[in-house]
């Protein structure tokens, strides 16, 4: 894989240089010595005119005010010692401090963002001008492998940027796909640089739950000769990680009668047995699935190194070859304790027992007593490991005064591996007066037997699992366009120009090919032997009395080493052969091609204060998906083409009221297409567990589609100042869903072999999701964006400033509840939000700096209808509070001290209107202390 990234670096290398002097051998020739041509990349957001000369936070806080008030589309951005100096782990932690951006995160780590409302499949990402999609793992109560559009930002340190921007309103030379925004990441490079710099940065990184001390590093060094005719800029930052993330994990709520009901001897006060067994989701009695905790131990090592090249051989020409490289490669360790008999049908929830229990108001057994009661412990272990990496060459080449050419190529590549996931389960069955207590948030659960005994389990072919599931995501972008920009007068500019993308993905899956139940029963003696205790579970949590604090787990390397899961053909792994692997492999090759014509114009000079662009683009994508579906009785690979054409006009006023005042009106029509993986022709079978899931895709998928209307009102009072009121509405169209049913498995059509080796059988309910379009919906909304250093105020007091900004976004969409379309549910956007805000508060003088951060999101949705008569699923308002204490010794020497999550925010999950709880986890404060040298 190496040698093949490498190959493809080279060949990207090679045709972008052969490109680049191609197109300027013509224009190197005339030898033109006209003035040298400012960075003009219109599509960069760094504000690359002139040089980097910030030197502090306020500093960088009015540079990327410039870089706002100059553009005529909406974009907000954030400058390179704004990002270095907020205490953020990663891009997305940077990303959420501007107006409109909320994320979610994984692991105490932001990893995706919404913009206005929209998800992180509606935002787009440009690294150095070109499109491209990071991709990493996570736990599967947070969403599992990204094999979505959705960039996971986490796999970059934000030391490696010079400028995030985020464009939200649409201009006709920034490629579609887009509706909530796209978000620019750019590197330094050296022409940004006045002198030669160095600097180095070391920190120490410590969470208070894992306790360990890790190490941050990073450093930048540039120079450029001294005519500025070349220049070279190299970059690195490598960090290590460990973290503890634990909690309750539910693994959402169901009814009564789901999976068989209860035992016919339950008793419940004030209830038949026919209540607590009503598979009536309007009335049933709804009870936890797999009550459970869970633990995960996190070891991450993130690499990442910058170069950048820019060589300009004449004052008429500039080349840049900028290269980007980053590695995330992590363990994650999880030790988890279940209650399984609650969603195991047959001899699991038909032969559970419900001894006594209590129901709230709102039909839940928020509480009870069981007997017969099946326990379930287990370990599992992943190995993860991103390689992302990007080249590309730009080229700004003037022909006389008013003719310009860009020009760029780049090939980029996101490859995920998930080489090691094995789980290893061990099962106690009947366990007599189990007890859980959900009265208050984090529940109560009380096993009736010693579950830190190993002879309290047993590891039993047919009912106990051995999964070995590795698995891999390649994401790849080519890329190549160009455009002219003609000065037809000092008030018009006419641009013109192509573009080409080529998006491959690819993803495999291996798992048992005799099925995950289909193990070797062990004696008790034998499972002593490769056991191990896990405890010190709950630290931080409260834990309610009686609640475990550690368990009994299986020794994965052990169970490798004495009973050869790695090696027996008993637990051999197979791909397209095995059913519950095959739909895992998706191959989606997709082509775009574009072109576009705008006209950017400043009416100042004829006495009228606007300013603004127009353009038009046409776009044709064509698509080509393969997957493996059922045909009658036979499983078949099936391709899947297609091909459509769009126009999407835009179109962006500014009016300059007075210097300090403007005005600004958007309107745009922006699509974004399906999620990549949905659009295969295949499906995929899972039986984990007491799950049982059947996901098909849907090459047929519409791209969405919005109309966009935007008007804002900015108030540049002073230097680093601003207030302003943005409003947005999009009116979209068709939109993406996924539509879950509860189906028998007899009734899907698949052949009974399909479930050979497995727990389920025929008769089964499984979960059939499938992505389908409704009819969309509307989406409105306003900002509020306050920056304002109190300069104006006497003394020490002059050093203060703030930040603040709030957004408001509503949405109605209508989401199908049945296929043929007969029934709908209206509900918020998945992803969106109502209330989202950020505030910064800071002091600054010339040596002494310090920062709190506040950034609130109310509750949103992850899945409209939710399942087994749920009306959704969730996750709880979170408010994160960062903090960060520097001291600059020196011209060469600065001290910092950052605090991250310094409450320890809960990631709290749930599912239905009546807020029951699915997962609620916490990871922990992170701090981070260390000194940056400057030479």
């Amino acid at each position: 894989m190496a040698g093949l990234a490498i190959a493809r670096l080279k060949a990207s290398l090679e045709i972008g240089v052969a490109s680049l002097a191609m197109i300027a051998a013509p224009a190197l020739a005339q030898e033109q010595s006209a003035a040298a041509a400012p960075s003009a990349d219109a599509e960069a957001a760094a504000d690359a005119e002139t040089p980097i000369v910030v030197t502090g936070f306020r500093e960088s806080l009015s540079s990327a005010l410039n870089i706002k008030r100059n553009e005529t589309s909406a974009v907000d951005a954030i400058k390179a010692e704004d990002i270095a100096e907020f205490p953020d782990l990663n891009l997305a932690e940077s990303l959420q401090r501007i107006p409109g951006v909320a994320i979610s995160r994984v692991n105490g780590e932001g990893r995706n963002i919404s913009v206005r409302g929209l998800g992180p499949e509606y935002t787009r990402v440009r690294i150095n001008g070109m499109e491209a999609i990071g991709t990493t793992g996570g736990t599967d109560n947070s969403g599992g492998v990204n094999r979505g559009r959705g960039f996971d930002f986490n796999i970059f340190s934000s030391d490696l940027f010079n400028s995030l921007a985020v464009r939200k309103t649409a201009t006709a030379d920034v490629e579609e796909g887009s509706l909530g925004a796209t978000v620019d990441l750019t590197i330094s490079r050296p022409f940004d640089f006045k002198k030669p710099t160095a600097t180095v940065s070391v920190q120490g990184s410590y969470n208070d739950l894992a306790r360990k001390v890790t190490p941050r590093i990073s450093g930048l060094v540039t120079k450029s000769n001294d005519d500025e005719t070349f220049g070279v800029l190299l970059s690195m930052a490598y960090e290590e990680r460990r973290l503890v993330e634990e909690g309750a994990n539910i693994t959402r709520w169901t009814y009564g009668g789901f999976n068989g009901g209860f035992n016919a001897a339950s008793t419940l006060p004030g209830y038949t047995i026919a209540q607590i067994n009503n598979t009536n989701t309007a009335t049933a009695l709804f009870h936890p699935r797999i009550p459970g905790l869970v633990s995960y131990d996190i070891r991450q090592k993130r690499l990442g190194a910058a170069a950048s090249i820019q060589f300009r051989p004449t004052d008429s020409t500039l080349i840049s070859l900028d290269g980007l490289y980053s590695r995330l490669d992590g363990t994650r360790a999880e030790a988890q304790f279940q209650a399984i008999s609650f969603s195991r049908s047959g001899s699991g929830k038909p032969q559970t027992i419900i001894r006594n229990g209590t129901v709230d108001s709102d039909n839940n057994i928020i509480s009870g007593t069981f007997d017969n009661v099946d326990l379930r412990v287990q370990s599992r272990f992943d190995k993860l490991v991103t390689d992302f990496y990007e080249l590309t060459a730009n080229l700004e080449q003037k022909f006389g005064d008013r003719l310009k050419l860009v020009a760029l190529t780049g090939y980029s590549n996101s490859a995920f591996k998930n080489p090691i996931q094995t789980t290893v389960t061990l099962d106690a069955a009947n366990t007599p007066n189990f007890q859980y207590d959900f009265s208050s948030r984090f529940p109560a659960l009380r096993p009736g037997v010693d579950i830190t005994n190993p002879a309290s389990f047993a590891f039993t072919n047919g009912t106990s699992e051995v999964r070995i599931r590795p698995q891999t995501v390649d994401n790849a972008f080519t890329t190549a366009k160009a455009f002219l920009e003609f000065e037809a007068t000092d008030a018009l500019k006419l641009k013109a120009g192509v573009d080409w993308r080529k998006f491959t993905y690819e993803s495999t899956e291996m798992r048992r090919l005799q099925g995950e139940t289909v193990v070797q029963t062990l004696t008790a003696a034998q499972i002593a032997a490769a056991v191990k205790q896990f405890d010190g579970f709950g630290r931080g949590l409260n834990l309610p009395a009686g609640t475990p604090t550690g368990w009994v787990v299986p020794d994965l390397a052990k169970f490798a080493d004495l009973y050869g899961i790695y090696s027996s053909p008993l637990y051999a792994i197979g791909g397209i052969a095995n059913a519950t692997a095959r739909g895992s492999f998706i191959t989606v090759e997709e082509k775009d091609l574009g072109a576009w014509g705008m006209a950017e114009f400043d009416l100042k000079d004829m006495g009228l204060p606007v300013r603004g662009d127009a353009g038009l683009r046409w776009v044709r994508t064509m698509q080509d998906s393969t997957g493996f579906a059922s045909q009658g009785s036979t499983i078949n690979l099936v391709e899947a083409k297609r091909k459509y054409d769009n126009f999407l006009p835009s179109a962006n006023v500014v009016i300059d009221v007075t210097d300090e005042l403007l005005v600004r009106l958007a309107a745009a029509k922006t699509l974004a297409r399906a999620g990549i993986a949905s659009l295969t022709p295949g499906g995929n079978l899972n039986v984990s567990g007491g799950n049982r899931t059947f996901s098909s895709g849907n090459p047929d998928l519409k791209p969405t589609k919005s109309n966009n209307l935007d008007a804002s009102i900015e108030w540049y009072p002073s230097r680093g100042a601003i207030y302003a009121v943005a409003g947005f509405y999009k009116d979209i169209g068709t939109f993406v869903q996924s539509l879950s049913v509860s189906v028998p498995f007899s009734d899907l059509g698949l052949p009974a072999s399909l479930l050979t080796g497995t727990t389920a059988s025929p008769t089964d309910v499984f979960i059939v999701s499938q992505p389908v379009n409704s009819s969309g919906g509307k989406l409105k909304g306003f900002e509020i964006n306050v920056q304002q250093p109190f300069s104006f105020l006497p003394g020490v007091l002059s050093n203060f400033g703030v930040l603040a900004n709030y957004t408001y976004v509503k949405s109605d969409i209508k989401y199908l509840t049945a296929a043929n379309g007969s029934s709908f549910v209206t509900a918020p956007l998945v992803g969106l939000s109502k209330h989202a805000a950020n505030g910064t508060l800071y002091y600054e003088d010339e040596k002494f700096s310090i920062r709190g951060s506040v950034a609130y999101r109310s509750k949103y949705l992850t899945a409209v209808p939710g399942t087994e008569g749920n009306a959704y699923n969730g996750t709880n308002s979170t408010i994160n509070i960062d903090a960060q204490v520097s001291y600059t010794v020196n011209d060469h020497l600065k001290l910092s001290l950052e605090g991250i999550n310094l409450t320890d925010e809960k990631n709290d999950q749930f599912v239905d209107e009546t807020n029951r709880l699915n997962v609620l986890t916490h990871s922990g404060r992170q701090i981070n202390f260390g000194a940056k040298f400057t030479f």
